[in-house]
């Protein structure tokens, strides 16, 4: 074994020193590594009177260019559904010569169908003269090209798109499947603002609250109660409140199942974006401050929601009025919130609000602007929302209970409890 080594050591020690032997092993190692190709990128445009390029592969694998398979090249045919009104449908067909088979891709099934946001590019190395060129693709010209049996029934029929068979709903939920999986955060919170824009009430949460209702006894205090709110026209109230966020309960205005679709401007703050001032009121606005500067996730939920809540009301009255019509016309109120409006303060003769009607939302809307001031208020904003002087918002202020002071030329709106509210009439001799 000592010979054997020695013999490897001396073999190694000649083949340093032999010049010969480090030559040749240089010239293999300059054939292993060939020297960098220089290229030239050239990319082609998408121009107007050009039609991009089709791409076309076999999943099967076969190669029909091929030396063993044909010595002929394929011949290739592009066809257009004419007697379709969607005259954007393409098929390519590509058929070896001397083959009972015809591989045919379509622009409805496949990659082709997706029509996905992509940009595909195709790249074409001309190594002689050392240039690369970029030619752009889009996304519905690839083309999985299936092999059909020429003149059969079945390469004829024209198969249906996915999409087609699919209902508005059932693709309108598939899209926000691959968005959740694929899409930005960004994307997802604006599809889900979306989402809760249309849906509808849920009628399971419907079911439970019907229950609730039933179960309730009877109650005679509250039935006046219920009266006297109708002959005020303010909203719900609790005269022995002792606290003022139980004189006009949170939950009576604003009920459980609607306080999923008011997290719009929530969604806002989460994702840094500004509130802008075209799609807001100036109240709303002026309390984002207000929002960004609470540390507790669901004090901050609920001052969201009813800023939310508040912007709904201002553009529902704006909606059907001839004053700000226009301001809230691409304002969208979520349909369990519009339908609710609608039964509420709507009117069924006519598109208008009555006077009515308008005091009692403008009732709501005061009382949402109490909750999200902490129950002392300046109604200077508030009324440039609702269109009116701060003078006539000051009866509506009384009405409600509150109580008015001046503080540097401003009036402040407080809400003492018990409540108290102006007689009959006080209010007839102030008319």
């Amino acid at each position: 074994m000592e010979s054997d080594k020695d013999s490897n050591m001396e073999s190694d020690r000649d083949s340093q020193d032999n010049p010969q032997h480090q030559q040749e092993q240089k010239e293999v190692n300059e054939e292993q590594e060939p020297p960098p190709l220089q290229t030239k990128m050239e990319y082609i445009h998408e121009q107007a009177n050009k039609g991009l390029p089709l791409v076309g592969y076999f999943p099967s694998g076969f190669d029909p260019q091929s030396q063993e398979t044909n010595k002929e090249p394929p011949k290739v045919r592009i066809f257009r559904n004419k007697l379709s009104k969607r005259d954007k449908r393409l098929q390519l067909v590509v058929t070896p010569s001397g083959s009972s088979l015809d591989f045919v891709g379509t622009s409805y099934l496949g990659e082709a169908e997706t029509r996905q946001a992509c940009k595909y590019a195709l790249g074409v190395l001309d190594k002689d003269s050392g240039k690369l060129t970029i030619v752009p693709i889009a996304a519905n010209k690839i083309f999985r090209l299936e092999p059909k049996v020429r003149n059969s029934d079945l390469a004829d029929e024209e198969p249906q798109s996915k999409n087609e068979e699919l209902s508005p709903e059932k693709n309108a939920s598939r899209k926000r499947e691959l968005n959740n999986l694929y899409g930005t955060k960004k994307s997802i919170k604006a599809a889900k603002k979306l989402y809760d824009l249309n849906k509808e009430d849920d009628p399971y949460t419907q079911k439970v609250l019907d229950s609730q209702i039933k179960n309730v006894p009877g109650n005679e205090e509250a039935l006046e109660s219920t009266i006297a709110d109708i002959a005020r026209n303010i909203p719900p109230y609790d005269s022995s409140a002792t606290t003022p966020q139980e004189a006009y309960p949170l939950n009576k205005i604003i009920i459980h199942g609607e306080w999923n679709f008011l997290e719009d401007i929530y969604y806002l703050l989460q994702a840094g974006e500004e509130v802008s001032t075209n799609a807001y009121p100036t109240f709303v606005c002026n309390r984002i401050h207000k929002l960004q500067q609470i540390q507790v996730e669901a004090e901050q939920r609920m001052l969201a929601s009813i800023l939310s809540y508040i912007t709904h009301l201002i553009k529902f009255k704006d909606q059907h009025s001839m004053e700000g019509a226009s301001s809230a016309k691409s304002h969208r109120i979520p349909s369990i919130l519009h339908q609710k409006f609608m039964s509420r303060f709507g009117n069924p003769d006519s598109k208008r609000l009555s006077v009515d009607k308008i005091n009692l939302l403008m009732g709501y809307v005061l009382v949402l602007t109490l909750h999200a001031d902490e129950f002392q208020t300046t109604p200077d904003d508030i009324a440039k929302d609702l269109r009116i002087s701060v003078v006539q918002l000051r009866s509506h202020f009384e009405n409600l209970g509150c109580k008015l002071r001046r503080e540097n030329n401003r009036f402040v709106a407080t809400l003492p409890v018990p409540l108290k509210f102006p007689d009959s009439n006080s209010r007839r001799r102030r008319r």
